[in-house]
């Protein structure tokens, strides 16, 4: 049962979806009943995502095979910093392996994951955390609305 409008640039999608990386460790996903909402060409997914989208419908399901450097890129050193410890508030029990939302220079919020946590210093690794693998996404198109 497969009606209505394409997805391309511009539309506005409902969806179900899954990302996970190849062995099948899951990455992240859409939770059961809260469905996403994205425009594509919007920014709100990667280019590599949007493109699997493109032209199904409401009703239609797919599966793409996304290589990393498609996806995040490659795994890059030079994401890594290390930044004063004085520079967390003492109440932050920060801790190898947490996620946390910085504010960059330019204002913009990016998460950095904590490698490791001396007296004097944190270590943080701001390149994404998919960076160097590949993925599967997964879908379900629950509407489209077309491009206005």
């Amino acid at each position: 049962n497969v009606v209505g409008p394409v997805i391309e640039q511009g539309s506005r999608v409902s969806l179900h979806f899954s990302l996970s990386l190849t062995d099948g460790t899951l990455a992240e996903a859409s939770a059961p009943g809260e469905p996403w909402t994205v425009t594509i060409g919007s920014g709100d997914l990667f280019d590599a995502l949007e493109r699997c989208l493109l032209g199904l419908r409401a009703g239609e399901r797919r599966r793409c095979e996304i290589p990393a450097q498609e996806a995040c890129g490659p795994a890059r050193d030079d994401a890594i910093h290390a930044l004063p410890r004085s520079s967390f508030p003492p109440e932050l029990g920060v801790e190898a392996g947490q996620v946390i939302g910085f504010t960059m220079p330019v204002g913009q919020e990016a998460p950095g994951r904590v490698l490791d946590v001396t007296d004097t210093e944190v270590t943080v690794d701001f390149y994404h955390p998919l960076a160097g693998h590949d993925l599967v996404f997964e879908v379900e198109i629950l509407a489209v609305e077309p491009a206005a």
